[in-house]
């Protein structure tokens, strides 16, 4: 009770007012007042600072010192990913209370408002920015810097060749700022330009330590069709596609792999060591140096064909050790081929070692050598008089050259083609391609060539016509040419015969024509020259001419001789020249 004695009522406290309830108003106004008094005054679309209170995965809530705190989405910090309770940060006021009363904010909205002046800012004094990777995007990414979508190119990522992208999306890094559009408002950063001083220092270092001659070890940075780039550690260098391999590389892809980790020789640089020359073969002995000393002319080796050109194929009998085939010693034949046509890239052959120089590296090889030279036993195989089938290679104005196989070559003269036709050009008589049948009449070893004849297959006519086309013997025949000097006669019994213009009157003094067949006698046979000279006047002149007087006839002979004579130099295209000297002399005799 002594307590109670200590505690004194409030003098103008009014208790009726306390029992009726009439004060609760007033006093709950004033509270609410009170209360309104110790909070912020915010309005709805500005940008203020906030505190952050609580932060996880979904959401981070934000004190503005209002009555309630804002929610803001977790994915509008990603840039931050340090973010953490107590940070300051600033947050747009979207909307005082939403239909359940929440305050809503939005960090994304505040950081945008102020987001060109601060890239401006960032870009005029080099700053190094955060920003997050959001997704991939041609020829580079798209990150997040202050809200901004900006344009991070592929080749400013690293500074090495980024072949995989998608790694990066979801990563928060550090830029700078390289480049600004204001009219379309594009930014460019970059990652690579904050690595790239200290890499700057490193080349210096390394550039200035390089000789000729240096081993080091590199990273392969790219592979093209001609090469291979290296790192160095800043630097890069190429091995060149004939410093990868003793042997051939078609491709380099066969010999390194991209981010292969490889030693290399340094071959040459440019004064100012821009251009660095490496190889990598010349870490490994030269193949030839190790090829085997017993190796000689005249061995048998197995290779690989590696090169083919129209001259030969290159050949590869060990990695690095090359010999050459020359077109000429894949075949015993002498007509001028492609090696294309023997051999092709890949083929697995064998060979006959034909030179051998171990300090100039080259080599001659031969395929043809496997094979028997065919001209080292041809009298035994094409032996004179031996009848064999021929394949036609080509025609000269003289004759046709044949192939009985490969590597034996003959010709048939245009005069051994037929004993009766006469042959202006081998085209008349077969084709390219053709198969012919001939006889060997000649060989020239030496020349490696044979004389051929296909007309000596069947037994020579002139042999019986000899007997049969005696002078002044009668026989049928049809003119089958006309010509200026005379016709050409086909006889019934076979062969030609000749007859100029005056022994062509008929006994109804016409001219005989082309394709009328009729009798004629023979004048004159020469086996010699192959010439039977006829007559179809003589046929119906013959008893005229017994007729009259002695002297008379041997005027008549004398013309006649004349006309012979004439009629034969009218022909001579057809015949021999020697023939009508012949025929003049036997008539100047007679006179």
């Amino acid at each position: 009770m002594s307590n109670l004695k200590n505690v004194q009522p409030l003098e103008d406290f009014n208790w009726e007012e306390f029992e009726n309830g009439s004060g609760n108003n007033a006093s709950k106004e004033a509270l609410v007042k009170a209360y309104d008094e110790t909070l912020n005054k915010i309005a709805e679309h500005q940008v203020v600072e906030g505190t952050v209170t609580h932060v996880d995965k979904k959401e981070v809530i934000v004190n503005i010192g209002y009555k309630s705190d804002g929610i803001i989405p977790a994915s509008e910090f990603r840039y931050n990913p340090d973010l953490k309770a107590g940070d300051k940060v600033e947050v747009y006021v979207e909307m005082q209370e939403d239909k359940k009363g929440q305050l809503e904010l939005s960090h994304k909205k505040a950081r945008l408002n102020k987001s060109w002046d601060r890239v401006n800012e960032a870009l005029e004094k080099e700053e190094i920015v955060q920003g997050y990777i959001k997704c991939r995007t041609k020829g580079g990414m798209i990150v997040d810097v202050f809200g901004i979508e900006a344009f991070l190119p592929g080749s400013q990522i690293d500074v090495h060749p980024i072949r995989d992208y998608d790694v990066f999306v979801g990563k928060t890094m550090e830029f700078k700022i390289v480049k600004i559009n204001q009219e379309f408002r594009n930014v460019v950063v970059s990652h690579k330009a904050l690595i790239e001083a200290e890499l700057e220092a490193q080349k210096k270092e390394i550039i200035s330590k390089l000789e000729k001659g240096q081993i080091l070890e590199g990273t392969v940075k790219n592979i093209t069709s001609y090469g291979v780039f290296i790192d160095l550690g800043g630097v890069d260098g190429l091995i060149h596609i004939t410093d990868l391999s003793w042997g051939r590389v078609s491709d380099p892809h066969e010999v390194v792999a991209l981010d292969q980790k490889i030693n290399v020789v340094i071959l040459d640089f440019d004064d100012e060591k821009k251009r660095i020359a490496l190889g990598l073969k010349q870490l490994t002995p030269h193949p030839w140096d190790a090829l085997n000393t017993e190796l000689k002319v005249g061995d048998h080796v197995k290779g690989k064909v590696v090169v083919i050109a129209d001259y030969g194929a290159f050949v590869e009998i060990a990695p690095g050790v090359e010999g050459l085939i020359h077109v000429s010693e894949m075949s015993w034949s002498q007509h001028l081929r492609s090696a294309q046509e023997f051999l092709h890239v890949g083929d697995e052959v064998e060979a006959v070692v034909l030179t051998l120089d171990r300090e100039e590296r080259k080599m001659s090889l031969g395929i043809k050598q496997l094979k028997e030279d065919p001209w080292e036993t041809i009298e035994v195989k094409y032996p004179i008089g031996s009848k064999h089938t021929a394949k036609v290679r080509n025609f000269t104005n003289f004759g046709i050259f044949v192939e009985l196989e490969e590597g034996v070559d003959g010709l048939i003269h245009i005069s051994d083609l037929s004993w009766t036709k006469k042959v202006k050009h081998p085209s008349e008589f077969t084709q390219v391609g053709a198969e012919i049948d001939v006889v060997v009449l000649e060989i020239d070893k030496e020349n490696r060539r044979l004389s051929l004849g296909h007309k000596q297959l069947e037994d020579n006519p002139w042999d019986a016509y000899e007997t049969l086309y005696t002078p002044g013997s009668l026989h049928k025949g049809k003119i089958t040419e006309m010509m200026d000097k005379g016709a050409v006669i086909t006889l019934n019994e076979g062969g030609e015969g000749f007859a100029t213009p005056k022994h062509l009157v008929k006994e109804d003094g016409t001219q005989a024509q082309v394709g009328e067949e009729l009798d004629f006698k023979v004048i004159e046979f020469v086996k010699e020259t192959k010439r039977i000279i006829l007559s179809h006047s003589r046929t119906f002149e013959e008893g005229k001419e017994e007729a009259k007087p002695r002297k008379q006839h041997t005027s008549n002979a004398k013309k006649n001789d004349s006309a012979q004579v004439n009629n034969v130099a009218a022909s001579t295209s057809l015949g021999d020249i020697d023939a009508l000297a012949a025929l003049k002399a036997k008539m100047e005799k007679g006179e």
